[in-house]
């Protein structure tokens, strides 16, 4: 994409065209046909809905170079690092889960982060995480 943001070709897939379509197609493998088009429905929140698709999704998570096991174990962990982002840990614990992350890896990975991230939201994305896989 042109927008002074350098990318390295070989690993851009999409551009300003197919980058909603495609990221949308990549949000519904991930976490289910409820996310289809769902910038159409959005009500007010339909310009983050489209953003989410179009750019995070059509951009960041087409890129080559993480699979999609890898792709969501480094968003876990981005989100479980903020804290105060339940709802968005539980929608990426279940896509960890819908591309083939058990719960023992998010788990193994919770317990490695302890010293970086802390006891506390180590113990509130546990929580999540049995919340979870007892669904």
């Amino acid at each position: 994409m042109d927008r002074n943001v350098q990318v390295r070709q070989d690993r851009q897939t999409t551009n300003l065209q197919d980058c909603l379509e495609k990221g949308n197609a990549l949000q519904v493998r991930y976490f289910g046909e409820g996310l289809k088009e769902t910038w159409k429905n959005g009500g007010e929140r339909e310009n983050v809905n489209y953003w989410l698709a179009a750019n995070c999704f059509g951009d960041y998570y087409t890129r080559k170079g993480l699979n999609d096991q890898e792709r969501e174990m480094v968003t876990f962990c981005y989100v479980y690092a903020q804290g105060g982002c339940e709802n968005q840990l539980r929608g990426h614990t279940r896509g960890n889960l819908n591309v083939g992350n058990s719960k023992e890896k998010l788990l193994a990975i919770l317990s490695t982060c302890i010293p970086w991230i802390g006891y506390p939201r180590t113990l509130n994305a546990w929580a999540i995480v049995d919340e979870v896989t007892k669904e």
